[in-house]
């Protein structure tokens, strides 16, 4: 993997070009990390599934750890806070960028041709509770609670609120322990009031800290941020209440993409899977070639039909490589009759769906032979996708933010690739 990586400089200078995205001065302060260090730090991270404390540990005290990111022997391990801060630093397009290094590695060492390419959506889910009304009332009302609480540690007296913690607390129970829907809905009934009297606290506030008489500038930047949080989260304390009243107390049904499901993962998608499984997170459609490496990976906003996607990998294929595969495999989901002839004006020899839905074998492959082998071929990538969740955390994103999601999926998937390569490497050269 250190070879590989070595061999492909330019991802050290695209891991350079997002590192003083935070405001820092690069030739201030104490020495910080360099670009190759960040992007193999990063590398370990994903590889062994490592929290930011864990990582500190490891790099500090694994030999073969702190080779690998080329930290100096005597040098003083990164501490939790600088890996944190430079990892969140790298965006998700650099992370792509590292990919297509690492997909042209592979075609130049005929590990990967890219013209034999199958397709598969999964989910990705980010790192939040089960989304029940209660809780999302009562993250509402803790939270803006903590901030005001905050507020008035700063600014004294000046800012009055009224404390609903504990009510909303023993609503919240209530609600989770109630024997029956007239029981819960009662309870729902005061949660709802004790939400909406911290929500028009949380208003008031926003206000007193536009007039408090701040004695420094750092009493300045504080209300400031104090007002940004709180005005970040009313907003979504609004929509927690309306939905709550609109389903709990009026029986109707609130579409998923009028819904929140969280007030720290705002962004959020409702994926639905099979009519049966409910996910929350957000849908992503991969291209993994023959090789096991994975090609894209396409991050969708809301859950799209996967028959709306088929034309759209293809697209991509031809942007990111110069030109569309021989052979395409898709699951049973993409099949539609205008996406085979979409996809073969393309210039896609043989397009196999694994349910035709309709269309018949030989319109969309040569013979019942090559579509019983791209059938098979298909099926692999359910096992590609199970490597990336079981080894690489792409089950669920532990990192906060829409950009961060994006970041952390690439970021799997290149430790992923980088791994597939080296075991390739390692087997042509046993």
């Amino acid at each position: 993997m250190s070879r590989i990586l070595d061999a492909h400089g330019g991802a050290i200078d695209l891991v350079f070009r997002d590192l003083p995205r935070g405001g820092v001065a690069p030739k201030t302060g104490r020495p910080a990390m360099t670009a190759e260090q960040v992007l193999r730090a990063g590398l370990i991270k994903q590889l062994h599934g490592l929290s930011y404390e864990d990582l500190e540990f490891h790099l500090a005290d694994s030999v073969s750890f702190r080779s690998f990111c080329r930290l100096d022997p005597w040098q003083e391990g990164p501490k939790k806070s600088t890996l944190h801060g430079n990892l969140k630093r790298v965006t998700a397009k650099t992370w792509e960028a590292i990919n297509q290094l690492l997909v042209v590695h592979a075609m130049e060492h005929r590990v990967e041709d890219g013209k034999k390419v199958r397709f598969d959506c999964t989910v990705t889910e980010t790192n939040i509770h089960e989304p029940t009304d209660n809780a999302l009332l009562w993250d509402v009302v803790r939270v803006l609670t903590r901030l005001m609480g905050r507020a008035r540690e700063e600014f004294g007296d000046s800012i009055r609120f009224t404390d609903h913690l504990r009510r909303a607390k023993r609503r919240n129970n209530g609600v989770r322990n109630g024997k029956n829907d007239k029981v819960r809905k009662r309870q729902y009934r005061d949660l709802l009031a004790v939400t909406e009297d911290t929500l028009s606290d949380a208003r008031r506030v926003v206000v007193e800290l536009r007039s408090v008489k701040a004695t420094d500038m750092m009493q300045v930047m504080k209300a400031e941020c104090l007002s940004l949080e709180l005005k970040r989260v009313i907003p979504m304390g609004e929509r927690v209440v309306d939905q709550t009243r609109r389903r709990v107390m009026s029986g109707e049904i609130v579409p998923a993409a009028e819904k929140i499901v969280s007030i720290f993962e705002p962004h959020t998608d409702i994926i639905v899977k099979d009519r049966r499984d409910t996910h929350y997170g957000h849908k992503l459609c991969l291209a993994v070639g023959a090789s096991s490496l994975v090609l894209d990976v396409v991050v969708l906003d809301g859950n799209p039909a996967d028959s709306t996607l088929a034309t759209t990998m293809i697209d991509r294929q031809e942007q990111l490589y110069g030109r569309v595969p021989r052979q395409a495999a898709f699951d049973g989901g993409f099949a539609s009759r205008m996406n085979l002839e979409d996809i073969k004006a393309k210039g896609v020899a043989d397009v196999c769906f694994s349910k035709g839905r309709g269309i018949a074998i030989t319109e969309m492959v040569k013979s019942s032979w090559v579509f019983r082998k791209l059938r098979d071929f298909r099926a692999g990538i359910e096992g590609c996708i199970s490597f990336l969740k079981r080894c690489f955390g792409l089950t669920r994103c532990l990192w906060r933010g829409l950009e961060s999601f994006g970041a952390y999926v690439w970021a799997s998937v290149v430790t992923a690739n980088l791994l597939t390569l080296a075991r390739h490497e390692l087997q042509a050269s046993g």
